[in-house]
Formats: structure tokens, C-alpha cells, sequence
């Protein structure tokens, strides 16, 4: 396999290293206050100043991101797997799954949140409903993918339903499902970042979200962009995850799409 060039490899960080300097310079140059844009000094000195608090408020936030991202990869798989086996099936589920998709979630956690009434559950519930669409539509997608000329010839063997199901349209599905997953990741730590704006302002004190609500009623701008830059580091790592972890399975059956 070919690697990339060390520059190309070394450009992001660079990049991101330029950009520190930059915006810290810039702060400390103009005189900007703390409590409107902090530095990243400032950023890492609010971080360590409770590292405890915010560490334990973000693994709060990623066990309702990691539910929710299993819950929309089984149910998203398994309604696609439904659609591929039934037209009836895909008469039904295929509009619902639209207006799902469609619908702001911002408007309807509120009513999740009362509905459910458990804040866990309903924090896992807005979130998969946010992840849900990428894993069933992509895999739906694969499992239409499959070769014409492949599925003729399991036919010409007298192949059911269900062998060729096994046999040529999950593993055909597999790279769009991997792909599918990878989006609803990022997917359903936003919902559960969103729900959790919700169920804060109801009093429900969870999660990241609810840290950079409290931190923006105290005008403690500088914790506020320690909690943003841990969830965007988390979303970093969620994406990279899924994606080494796609490689591989694509890796060890030899498909080209690795």
C-alpha cells in the first residue's frame, strides 16, 4: 500500500498549529477580553482548571452518542434488510423513514423528553433518531448494489431468498453500511449534544451540552470553548474510529474498497 508524503500527513496539524498562533496572537495583539473570544491559553487553562468535571460530563455525553449509534446501526440495518425482502415492506417503511429523517429534531426533543419520561432513554431516543437515516439508507443502497448479472446467476442455481440474502446482498451492503455508520457517528453525537441542550434548560444537569449552557449563563467563555473543543476532538475521534475500523473489516475480506 502507498503511503502519502510525510508534508501531506503533516499539513493538518501544521495547519491547525498556524492557526493557534494565529488566533493567540490576534487576542493578546487587539487586547480582545476573556469573556468574548479566550485565547487558546486561556482555553487549556480553563480546561485544567476542572478536568475532572468536564472529562466526566463528556464520557456522559459519548455513552448516549455510543446507545443511540447501536441503536440506529441495528434498526437501520434491519428495516433496510426488511425493505430488500418485501416490496410490501418497502411500501411502508421507506415514507416513515423520510419523515424521520426530515423532521428537526429540535422540535420534537421536547416532547421525546417528556413522552419518555426516563432522561437517559429519551437522550438515546432523540439522538437515533438523528443517526438513524444515514445506516439505513446507505444499506439500503448496498443491498440494491448487488451485480444483476451475479443475482441471475444464483437464480440459475435455484438460490432462495435468504441465501442469496446471506450469500451475495449483505456482503454487496457491506461497504455502504460501513459508510452509512461512519456518518451516523458523527450524526449521533450531535443529537445527543442537541437533546441535551433541551433536557438543560429543563433542569437536567448532563453532558457537555449542559456545561456550555452553565458555563454561558456565568460568562465563563473560556470553559465554554474548553467544552466545545473536547466535543470536537470526541467527533474527531468517533470519525477516525469508524473508519479504521471500516479499513479493516473491507481489509481482511480483500475488497478494493478498503
Amino acid at each position: 500500500m502507498r503511503r502519502e508524503p510525510l508534508a501531506l500527513r503533516a499539513a493538518p496539524l501544521l495547519f491547525g498549529l498556524l492557526a493557534l498562533v494565529l488566533w493567540e496572537g490576534a487576542v493578546r495583539i487587539f487586547d480582545v477580553p476573556v469573556y468574548l473570544v479566550p485565547g487558546p491559553i486561556a482555553i487549556v487553562g480553563a480546561f485544567l482548571a476542572d478536568p475532572g468535571g468536564l472529562l466526566l460530563s463528556l464520557a456522559s455525553t459519548l455513552l448516549v452518542t455510543f446507545v443511540a449509534l447501536a441503536v440506529a446501526a441495528v434498526l437501520g440495518a434491519a428495516l433496510a434488510i426488511a425493505m430488500a425482502t418485501s416490496r410490501l415492506a418497502q411500501a411502508a417503511i421507506q415514507p416513515w423513514a423520510v419523515v424521520l429523517q426530515v423532521t428537526p429534531i429540535v422540535a420534537i426533543a421536547p416532547l421525546i423528553i417528556v413522552w419518555v419520561g426516563d432522561p437517559f432513554t429519551s437522550l438515546v431516543v432523540c439522538a437515533t433518531i438523528v443517526a438513524f437515516f444515514p445506516v439505513f439508507a446507505n444499506t439500503a443502497s448496498g443491498l440494491a448494489a448487488a451485480a444483476p448479472e451475479l443475482a441471475d446467476l444464483f437464480r440459475l442455481y435455484g438460490a432462495g431468498r435468504w441465501r442469496t440474502m446471506t450469500l451475495l446482498r449483505l456482503p454487496a451492503a457491506l461497504p455502504h453500511f460501513l459508510t452509512g455508520l461512519r456518518i451516523s457517528g458523527g450524526l449521533a453525537l450531535v443529537g445527543a449534544v442537541v437533546a441535551e441542550f433541551v433536557a438543560g434548560s429543563g433542569g437536567f444537569a448532563s453532558g457537555l451540552a449542559y456545561r456550555i449552557l452553565e458555563a454561558g449563563y456565568r460568562l465563563e467563555i473560556a470553559r465554554m470553548f474548553a467544552a466545545l473543543v473536547l466535543l470536537s476532538l470526541a467527533g474527531i475521534a468517533i470519525n477516525a474510529g469508524l473508519g479504521w475500523i471500516g479499513r479493516l473489516l473491507l481489509r481482511r475480506r480483500g475488497d478494493s474498497a478498503a
